[in-house]
This record gives structure tokens, sequence and C-alpha cells, in this order.
């Protein structure tokens, strides 16, 4: 589909399926070992995450970051991602039904 990470990522900033691309700042693609045998992923972006453009760096890329600490494994080391790759307003609000469909149109990226 892809032949290497940067037209992947470049696909993903030029992605209209859904009307979340209208409000974002940054794309969230995902940081770490790309050849990591261990992958987290989370469902989207925060405002921290949208703000910087990389995925887990609010509070709970905090918590997660002291549980690697506690378990002594090094961010670096495992891949980390959102299924959806841009921030949706109202985050929290939206219902479940659109959430799910938005989703599916970035399970693709994973």
């Amino acid at each position: 589909m892809y032949d290497n990470w940067e037209e992947l990522e470049e696909s993903i900033k030029n992605c209209k399926k859904c009307k979340l691309c209208t409000n974002r700042t940054n794309i969230v693609f995902g940081v770490g070992n790309k050849d990591a045998d261990v992958m987290l992923i989370g469902e989207g972006p925060g405002a921290d995450e949208d703000r910087l453009g990389e995925p887990f760096v609010g509070k709970a890329g905090q918590l997660m970051n002291k549980a690697f600490q506690a378990l002594e494994i090094n961010r670096d080391e495992v891949y980390i991602a959102n299924i959806v790759k841009c921030r949706p307003p109202q985050k929290r609000t939206i219902p479940l039904k659109k959430r799910i469909k938005r989703k599916r149109l970035c399970l693709h990226w994973i």
C-alpha cells in the first residue's frame, strides 16, 4: 500500500474522508520505534496531542510514562499511535455511532 513511512504520513495529511480534517491543528501520526514488537493504540488525540502532533503527550501520556518507568520500559522502544489521526471537536460528547464511523474511516492507517 505504501512504500515507506513518509508516504503513509503524507497520505494521512491529505485525508479528507471526514470533517475532522477541517478543524485539526496537526495530524497525530505516531511516535517511537517503527520496528517495535509492541504497538500501543489510543482512540484519538486530545488538545495537547493536536497542538503538538504527537500521541499521548497530555495527562494520559504522563500516566503512561509513569507506567513505562515502573515497568522499566523505554518509551522509544515501543510504537505509539491513535486510530483517529485528527482531534474530534468536543471529544467526549460525540455520539457513539459517529465515533465508530470515524474509527472505521481511519482504521486502515494502523
